[in-house]
């Protein structure tokens, strides 16, 4: 049997010409329903992310401080896919904290350190650009980062593979860390969804695909190990190619 599907040219005339004359009335009302259909879009994958899985976790201690090399493996939801390749910059944050061991007290918090890489789609160069920054946001989101690193990559996987990496990140300082043992690294990777314009926030916090994380904790080698030979610029990438510095 044949279905046949039809239209109102009428009624969809005036459906239009009431909306055209509320944008006519209200310049801003264009733009807002632009920014309500891409909000609605961001929400359409049903399916959760899945967890990151460590590929390489290892702590060097040397003269020079502590370091961290790690390697995750990230697969976004469709929804996160969806986000990104409407041009809506994410934000993946590396975090960790030197804990040592206090049996008379509670563990003592020694020293934190973090970085924030930004992964955005360029629609006109259809390239991927991750920026990195090592500094603490100013307060006004992603806005008030500042960068020092920009890096390009042709497809999503290899842009995912530069967020999700970090090689010989110096966390620590030597003066920070105790003799022996009994120290631990409290390690974070996430998607800081406060990073991101407050209009794509609502009701993300409840959004079981928006959530990308990974901890793990690490003891901290009693040893002091050689240094090891100076790791390639940038440390956060899988290449060179493409590497923009910042001064």
């Amino acid at each position: 049997m044949d279905t046949t599907v039809s239209f109102t040219p009428e009624l969809t005339s005036t459906e239009l010409s009431v909306f055209a004359r509320s944008c006519a009335v209200w310049p801003g009302a264009l733009a807002l329903f632009g920014l309500l259909v891409l909000w609605l879009g961001l929400f359409a994958g049903p399916a959760a992310a899945r967890e990151p899985q460590a590929e390489q976790i290892t702590l060097q201690r040397t003269a020079e401080g502590l370091f961290l090399s790690a390697r995750l493996e990230v697969a976004p939801s469709a929804a996160v896919e969806d986000a990104l390749l409407r041009g809506v910059p994410l934000y993946f944050v590396w975090q960790t904290e030197l804990v040592r061991d206090r049996w008379y007290w509670s563990d003592k918090r020694v020293v934190s350190a973090q970085r924030t890489l930004r992964l955005v789609y360029q629609p006109l160069t259809r390239r991927w650009r991750v920026s990195v920054s090592n500094l603490p946001d100013a307060g006004r989101g992603g806005a008030g980062l500042q960068y020092a690193l920009h890096q390009n990559f042709d497809d999503l996987s290899t842009a995912l593979a530069g967020v999700s990496r970090v090689l010989r990140w110096r966390i620590a300082e030597a003066s920070d860390l105790a003799a022996g043992g009994d120290q631990r690294v409290e390690l974070a990777f996430r998607l800081d969804l406060s990073l991101l314009p407050r209009p794509f926030q609502i009701g993300m916090a409840n959004q079981p695909e928006w959530q990308v994380s990974f901890q793990r904790r690490i003891e901290v080698p009693g040893a002091i190990e050689p240094d090891a030979p100076p790791a390639p610029a940038p440390d956060f990438g899988p290449d060179e190619a493409g590497v923009e510095v910042v001064r």
